[in-house]
């Protein structure tokens, strides 16, 4: 503690920057945030002070740390807040030839004598990103075991020359399911970290963001064509599947001893595995029994840098609608998954709009007034994007002017029911959708709770929601309305589980079967990070997930339309948000076809998706199962089609580090 207090002082005593200090902008879709700090005192030690604001969230770090000679830490330790602003306390330190660690999720030891161990920080600040650079830079054979579990290596995969000087792009393995890129100066220094949606940079470096984004994309690029390119099997003539029990979304039945013939990227026929005959030369897969049904929707996505693509087709994803992004590497990413240089669904694009203000979300199409607010939308209808979502802080006079815009350039709307008005009123502005249950919680508590761009609607949720039974009038009545108007709900149950479940080191739920087979230090990321829970409201959020999966058994029964979407970890989520729903008294056959044919009729595509067949795109997923009858089943995918194209999910795991499916007793 003394050592944080002391580097607090130092950063705060310092009237210039100067060789020892480097302070860096953190930057979001073209937006400054935060800035992250470091500084080197003469003995030696390294601390930094990191912070960043995303819509009233966002880390605070004050950490310190030593390293050996070899550049691997030896003691670390860090205070403040992580993304949910909850109270972090981290320490690690060597002492004796054992390492020790505990942070808000873990707690452990292991003996490291003789042997050479990179601890990453649970929730340390960017620059240790640089530090482990360094570090298997200096490593044998470029590698290092990590702490507290797995190994990582680097490897040199560019160099761009720039105004201050030469940059060298590295590529570290085992931090993600794809390579990690970081920059480094001449002299070794940490320049940049950059991705589509995070970056951070450093003063001098902050100019070639653009050139080091475009290298760094090429890097990326070659990666993902070669894994493309191993993954997906292209028949040469006509594809024929046989005897498998079909799955139609339109009546719900399922047909054993069923073909479905394939040429190119459509289907042609689909019968009786007898009334189909296979050309002479066709290329046959044998379902044997299996559960065949049309590809899987995930309708709320934000597809990164980081291998969501792939998750999704391994998931059996092949449809899919993007809720915001960056307006320049993200049409590139489609375009990159529609010509099947990397692996992805098709993806629908909904553009996102916000006001202004420090609570603003990530976008650069920040707007003030009817004339920006017009233009946004322009622009996005103009780039094929078929939805606006419209965010939190959009001034709640100006939500029906970009409805109306929105719809006349054929557009739907959507979002987070901005700050200030209720969902009802956010619906009788022109509002097609809502996004996240929570909103339609935070209705019944308008005009209380007015502010919702910040945790409170996260917060408020949790202590309330048990209050807002479906028997109440209040409720009934404002189900009754959604219905009238034809309000579909994106409600993204998954995230709410996580944040209530009071236990910020239990991985987070519906994942607990999978996440043991993700790289380890993936497995990190996949804690639930829950809200920290206050003593005398542990009943109301304990209470909160079961009232709100009520809520939307609710919404269900009277008609309510529901589309199926995650907003978070690609593919694998979207098979729990359907095991929600069934949780919830949802049949198992009416959430298949939420998550196949609704979104295709929702989002005007039913013309060529949601059902296997004739005419249609030959978007199909096998399965070793029934989940028809048991929703879990559908996790038991074995083969994807996408386009005709043919997937093995097993071959996409590996090539993203993810460790065989366990197939024995």
């Amino acid at each position: 503690m003394r050592r944080i207090v002391a580097f607090t002082l130092a950063l705060a005593g310092i009237a210039q920057a100067s060789a020892s200090q480097r302070t860096d902008n953190i930057i979001m879709q073209g937006n400054q945030i935060g800035t992250q700090t470091v500084q080197i005192d003469p003995g030696g030690a390294v601390g930094a002070e990191y912070s960043f604001n995303d819509r009233g969230r966002g880390d605070h770090i004050i950490a310190t740390w030593k390293l050996d000679a070899a550049g691997l830490p030896i003691e670390y330790e860090g205070r403040g807040n992580d993304y949910m602003k909850a109270p972090i306390e981290e320490r690690f330190e060597i002492k004796d030839g054992k390492a020790s660690w505990k942070n808000r999720s873990e707690k452990g030891d292991q003996a490291v004598a003789g042997s050479k161990a990179f601890y990453l920080p649970m929730n340390g600040p960017p620059e240790f990103t640089g530090v482990l650079a360094r570090a298997l830079l200096k490593a044998p054979g470029r590698k290092l075991a990590l702490l507290p579990a797995g190994e990582a290596s680097i490897e040199e995969a560019g160099k761009a020359k720039t105004d201050k000087g030469e940059l060298t792009e590295y590529r570290i393995t085992g931090l993600g399911f794809i390579p990690q890129s970081i920059w480094l100066d001449h002299d070794g220094g940490t320049a940049a970290s950059i991705s589509s949606w995070f970056s951070v940079v450093s003063a001098q470096s902050e100019a070639a963001m653009a050139q080091l984004q475009t290298a760094q994309q090429e890097t990326d690029g070659a990666w993902s064509r070669r894994v493309a390119h191993e993954t997906a099997h292209i028949p040469k003539g006509d594809l024929v599947i046989r005897n498998a029990r079909l799955f139609d979304p339109r009546d719900l039945s399922v047909t054993p001893g069923s073909s479905v013939l394939v040429r190119g990227d459509r289907i042609v026929r689909v019968g009786p595995d007898g009334d189909i005959k296979p050309s002479a030369d066709a290329e046959i897969i044998d379902a044997r029994g299996r559960f065949l049904m049309p590809g899987l929707w995930d309708n709320h996505q934000h597809f990164s840098d980081s291998g969501d693509g792939a998750l999704d087709l391994a998931n059996g994803v092949t449809s899919a609608r993007d809720m915001a992004n960056d307006t320049d590497t993200f049409l590139e990413r489609v375009a990159r998954y529609d010509d099947g240089s990397e692996l992805g669904p098709r993806v629908l694009k909904a553009g996102i709009i916000d006001g202004t203000g420090e609570l603003a979300g990530p976008t650069k199409m920040r707007v003030d007034t009817a004339q920006q607010a017009i233009q946004d939308v322009d622009w996005y209808a103009d780039h094929g994007y078929v939805q606006m979502k419209i965010y939190s802080s959009i001034k709640p006079e100006l939500v029906p002017i970009i409805a109306d815009r929105a719809h006349a350039r054929g557009m739907r709307v959507s979002g987070h029911v901005p700050a200030f008005m209720s969902a009802r009123q956010f619906v009788e502005g022109g509002a097609d959708e809502i996004q996240h249950l929570n909103f339609i919680e935070l209705n019944f508590m308008f005009p209380e709770v007015k502010e919702t761009r910040n945790r409170d609607r996260f917060i408020k949720v949790a202590e309330r929601a048990r209050e807002f039974t479906p028997e109440k009038p209040e409720v009934r009545e404002f189900i009754d309305f959604l219905k009238q108007h034809h309000t579909v709900l994106d409600p993204t149950m998954n995230v709410f589980e996580a944040l209530f479940c009071g236990d910020p080191s239990a991985i987070t739920p519906g994942l607990e079967d999978i996440v043991p087979r993700f790289p380890a230090q993936v497995r990190r990321a996949m804690l639930s990070g829950a809200l920290e829970v206050p003593a005398d409201k542990a009943a109301a959020y304990r209470e909160a997930f079961p009232a709100m999966l009520r809520l939307l058994k609710a919404l269900y029964d009277a008609g309510v339309t529901i589309i199926p979407g995650t907003d978070a970890l690609s593919g694998y989520t979207l098979h729990y948000e359907l095991e929600l729903y069934a949780r919830a008294g949802i049949p198992a056959p009416e959430v298949l076809r939420m998550a196949t044919l609704t979104p295709a009729l929702v989002m005007g595509v039913n013309k060529d998706r949601g059902v296997i067949a004739a005419g249609k795109l030959a978007d199909m997923v096998v399965v070793d199962g029934d989940p028809a009858q048991n929703i879990r089943d559908i996790r038991k995918i074995t083969t994807v089609l996408k386009g005709g194209k043919v997937y093995d999910p097993a071959a996409i795991e590996k090539a993203l580090g993810i460790a065989p499916r366990h197939t024995g007793p």
